[in-house]
């Protein structure tokens, strides 16, 4: 999993958490510890805005 520097945003504890729960045999991190350190104490969650409901009920 690469995890490079990015918005404080999209660096959350559940994009974390969903890269390490889909890995299926073996999980390496790529990136900056600090980085890292940052997603584990980011337990800020937005709403997302995807429009996928309203794509799918086309």
């Amino acid at each position: 999993m690469v995890i490079p520097p990015a918005s404080p945003m999209l660096l959350t504890r559940n994009l974390l958490y969903t890269g390490i729960t889909r890995a299926k045999k073996l999980l390496v991190i790529v990136g900056n510890e600090k980085v890292v350190e940052f997603m584990i104490q980011n337990i800020d969650v937005k709403k997302r805005n995807t429009g996928l409901e309203y794509k799918m009920k086309q």
